[in-house]
């Protein structure tokens, strides 16, 4: 796979002579026509910066109570040296250097070579390569699934979280990684070729025969144009051959991560949609027809490539039942879904860092900004909501653990709690990274500030692995079918009660919501929106401060609170939830 080449400083411009003659610059001394002493030119004279917030670089993004409690909670503790180490990294001015570039310089696609020879290759920035790199051989990608230990997932999406704070765009082909290996398991035989390369700790780019690399990549192939979300109006066909493979027809609309060496990919069997392993090259080294005829052109997420492939005539393996196919990739989504959780909880605490930072060291008015009691309400609420999300996100990561180890009511609370979740979580980043993104006034509108590209990636999390809307319906399909689901939803919550009337009484009203009705679909928003504040004030009041938990019931589960960040009640402690957010932003 051919790179960018790597981008280095342009040299320095000499500025405009002043008089118009060569070589005579601006900042030259200016003599008089009678040849009088030089005199300093004031058009050449700088300024003095003041009253600006020093770059938020060299510290370690790991260095998070919240984070590291929740971790150390969910049977992860563990791992707090390793997790130390990628703060470091991700807060290192090389890496923010690496995020930058991966943005900047976005991937190419080369559809054919100079002989006009089909080769659908995308090109990245060395600097994504780097990203990835660090990514996969810190076991963020399938690592887990080879590794033992209780917590490994926790782990694993602690990791991720830190990881994430530095560059978002390249988890995207980490996380589908991660989450193939469940629903590839359906296919033993296709698991035990494949599942110790998506399980490597080694970042092995380029378009080869899979058992000629020391590590693989997956994606999946899902939506259709003419049916996005609705997958089962698919119309790529699958047509099986003698010797046991099948051949797949069709057009995908939104396949992240094209250059990746194995995908899921949904199509129409004889016995109804199925799901097929497609890889891009196939075992004898010759090319699998996987023709990218664009790459999109997104509001954010630059860094990562997405694109619309064409199969025609291209070579699958059935993983699976057949006509079983959503059945089948359902494991992948629950994991990609709850990395979308993880992901927006990562953005929402990224945001935050740069506004406390900034708030702390910028005085208007002759005080610190973080003095100022308006803006100290606006940066204890969004700690409060950081925190929340955190909480909840560290909870679920550690559900989709005790899950795998066949823990069975862990299981059904995953079920209904990744959905409920991925809806709240998801639909929170976009409000809380704008209003972080205002605390810094223009210097957060500027792309230098990272703040631009921190919201042109809220909103995608809330859209990717299923809408707002379909997460939604989700749990009204989980509570109507899978009761114990909700069974296990509820002793969640039962297990705080009592220790806060607040959510006592908003736990109280929420039973009584969750009858099912004939109308529930149109208030199915409503609802989830209750469930994730309800489950958000359980986690809270069982483990946060006090501090916390009583500011989170008294504006999300009690009074009258505002529609926006900053209109926290009185009488709380503000302090202590500004204290909550990372010493890395003092």
């Amino acid at each position: 796979m051919t790179a960018h080449p790597a981008v280095s400083t342009p040299p320095a411009v000499a500025a405009p002579a002043s008089s118009g003659s060569p070589g005579t610059s601006a900042a030259a001394p200016v003599t008089t026509s009678a040849g009088a002493a030089p005199r300093s030119n004031p058009a050449a004279r700088t300024h003095e910066v003041t009253n600006q917030a020093p770059p938020l670089v060299g510290h370690d993004v790991a260095d998070d109570a919240v984070l590291l409690e929740g971790m150390e909670r969910e049977g992860a503790g563990w791992y707090v040296e390793d997790l130390h180490r990628v703060g470091r990294l991700a807060g290192s001015e090389e890496v923010q250097r690496w995020a930058e570039e991966a943005n900047r310089c976005e991937p190419l696609l080369r559809t054919h070579d100079r002989y006009g020879n089909r080769i659908d290759e995308v090109e990245f920035h060395p600097s994504y390569h780097s990203l990835m790199d660090v990514a996969i051989r810190e076991g963020l990608g399938g690592a887990p699934w080879a590794d033992d230990r209780p917590g490994a997932h926790v782990a694993r999406a602690a990791g991720f979280m830190v990881w994430s704070s530095a560059e978002q765009g390249h988890a995207c082909p980490v996380s589908m990684t991660y989450a193939a290996v469940p629903a590839l398991r359906s296919a033993p035989g296709l698991a035990a070729v494949y599942e110790p390369l998506l399980t490597s700790r080694t970042y092995d780019p380029g378009l080869r025969a899979p058992g000629r690399k020391r590590g693989l990549l997956a994606g999946m192939g899902m939506t259709e144009k003419q049916g996005g979300t609705d997958v089962r109006a698919n119309t790529t066909v699958a047509v099986e051959q003698p010797d046991g493979t099948w051949r797949l027809r069709g057009h995908k609309w939104f396949t992240s991560a094209p250059m990746n060496d194995l995908f899921l990919v949904l199509a129409q069997a004889p016995g109804g949609l199925s799901c097929f392993l497609v890889p891009r090259v196939l075992p004898d080294g010759s090319r699998n027809t996987f023709r990218i005829q664009r790459l999109k052109d997104k509001l954010g997420n630059r860094s990562n490539a997405s694109s619309e492939p064409e199969f025609d005539d291209t070579v699958a393996w059935l993983v699976g039942p057949e006509g079983q196919g959503v059945r089948t990739i359902i494991d992948m989504v629950t994991m990609t879904r709850l990395d979308c959780v993880l992901g927006s909880a990562s953005g929402i605490r990224t945001a935050l860092t740069q506004a406390v930072h900034h708030v702390r060291h910028r005085s208007v008015f002759g005080a610190k900004l973080i003095d100022q009691p308006l803006m100290r309400n606006v940066v204890a609420d969004l700690s409060v909501e950081s925190e929340a999300a955190t909480t909840l996100a560290l909870r679920v990561a550690g559900a989709a653990d005790r899950a795998q180890r066949g823990d069975m009511q862990e299981r059904a609370f995953l079920r209904l709690a990744t959905a409920v979740g991925k809806y709240w979580v998801c639909k929170r980043q976009p409000a809380a990274v704008a209003e972080a993104l205002e605390c810094l006034g223009g210097n957060g509108y500027d792309e230098a500030s990272g703040m631009p590209r921190l919201y042109r990636e809220a909103p995608l999390n809330g859209i990717w692995e299923g809408s707002g809307n379909v997460n939604a319906l989700d749990v009204l399909r989980a509570l109507s079918k899978e009761p114990d689901s909700l069974e296990a939803y509820g002793a969640e919550i039962e297990a705080a009660v009592g220790a806060d009337a607040r959510l006592d009484a908003a736990w109280r009203q929420l039973r009584a919501e969750l009858v099912p009705s004939d109308d529930a679909a149109l208030g199915a928003r409503r609802l989830v929106e209750r469930m994730a504040l309800v489950l958000q004030g359980s986690l809270l009041v069982r483990h946060a401060p006090t501090a916390v938990a009583d500011a989170f019931c008294a504006s999300r589960l009690a009074g009258d609170r505002g529609l926006a960040f900053g209109t926290l009640p009185t009488g709380l402690d503000l302090a202590a939830l500004i204290a909550r957010v990372p010493a890395a932003a003092g």
